[in-house]
């Protein structure tokens, strides 16, 4: 029965060797796609950060007469004061066109208030919806706090107060975490693309070996052949498996080598993904590859045609990720009962490793076992199907 099982395995794989589309997604598009995207938008975010942190900051003020102190300490805080609108409503709709960022609006009784030892109101005019907009406006945010400190300072000293008297508690946070947990806030989105790379790895031999040998006409005589139909459905799934693993394998690596051309350290992390967590990584995440084969072959079984097997298992390549997006939407903590849900153990079980934390043995246990259960069953429905007298119609 293996040698039967490991023939009809050859024979598609090498079918599918033949076919560019399929090598295409096992080996570029699945496994590259993810790490040179993540690397390109970190690169990105970092380098905008810091670029807006250390870049001089043009800040358009109106009424900038009333408060001369108060644009010389904006200056001192690296914020270029320039001419602004001519009133609030000029402001608000440079603001809305994009014409400015953030507007300061100093009103005319800015000196009085200040004087008679009120609160002096100043307004910020800025569209909290752009990110831009809202990380300038933050810059003038912090200014102005800064502001608001030293002119408290010097009144309470002018009255012979010493300042720590308005400073009552004295608070320290202890931060506990690691580089290497920190990091795993970012990079535990990996597991997205690795469940990606391998569902694309197998996603073209799953449909060519199900809906488009029925579409060619050639699933027929394959059914004729002195095999049995256990055997024939065992060596696509079998051939689907490998084409995933060896595509999560190349994406494990690539995002290996990626990791070092991303400025993680310039955001304090320090990510723990050497070769040994490469290696369980890929470990943890066999057995949702024999669930990920199974499903795709078992969606692309009911199809009639190439296409419509494209469109169906389009889906399949987003379901696996909706557990992992409910559990970070709703920040929820990893419990037991996570890990019979497969896809998202194997997520949990990889954020843990990231962040350099001793893994809970019961957790891989029921990880593995669970995910290859339902890995099992659903072969077992596709061996079914297959036994089927109308799978050709």
């Amino acid at each position: 029965m293996m040698s039967t099982i490991f023939t009809v395995f050859i024979k598609e794989i090498i079918d599918n060797i033949r076919d560019r589309r399929t090598l295409a997604s096992a080996l570029i598009m699945g496994p590259i796609f993810g790490p040179v995207l993540f690397s390109f938008v970190i690169n990105l975010s970092v380098e905008r950060s810091l670029e807006s942190a250390e870049k001089t900051l043009e800040l358009p003020v109106i009424g900038q007469e009333y408060a001369p102190n108060l644009l010389s300490y904006l200056n001192s805080r690296n914020i270029d004061v320039v001419d602004g609108p001519e009133d609030m409503s000029a402001a608000m709709d440079a603001v809305k066109s994009g014409a400015h960022d953030v507007v300061l609006v100093i009103p005319e009784e800015f000196g009085e208030q200040l004087a008679d030892m009120v609160p002096a109101k100043v307004e910020i005019v800025a569209d909290q919806a752009n990110n831009d907009a809202e990380r300038d406006a933050r810059r003038v945010r912090n200014a102005l706090r800064g502001y608001h400190q030293q002119l408290a300072g010097l009144r309470v000293v002018a009255r012979g107060i010493n300042p720590r008297a308005l400073q009552p508690l004295n608070i320290d946070e202890v931060d506990v975490s690691t580089p290497s947990g920190r990091s795993a806030m970012l990079l535990g989105m990996m597991s997205y693309f690795f469940i990606f790379a391998a569902l694309m790895g197998g996603m073209y031999l799953a449909i060519d070996t199900t809906a488009g040998e029925r579409e060619r006409g050639s699933l027929e005589p394959l059914l004729s052949l002195p095999v049995t139909r256990d055997q024939l459905i065992l060596g696509k799934i079998g051939a689907t498996c490998l084409f995933m693993t060896l595509s999560m394998a190349l994406s494990l690596v690539a995002f290996y080598f990626a990791l070092d051309f991303m400025p993680l350290e310039q955001l304090g992390m320090t990510p723990n993904f050497g070769p040994g967590v490469v290696l369980a990584a890929l470990a943890i995440f066999l057995p949702f590859i024999l669930l990920g084969s199974a499903l795709m072959t078992l969606v692309a079984s009911f199809t009639k045609s190439y296409r419509e097997a494209q469109t169906w298992l389009s889906v399949v390549l987003i379901a696996p990720t909706m557990p992992i997006l409910i559990v970070s939407i709703l920040m929820l903590r990893p419990r037991t009962e996570f890990m019979f849900i497969p896809s998202l153990s194997q997520h949990l079980l990889l954020v843990d490793m990231v962040k350099n934390e001793p893994i809970n043995a019961l957790h891989v246990a029921i990880s593995v076992v669970s995910t290859l259960v339902f890995g099992l069953i659903l072969t077992w429905v596709c061996a079914r199907l297959y036994r089927r007298e109308g799978l050709l119609g």
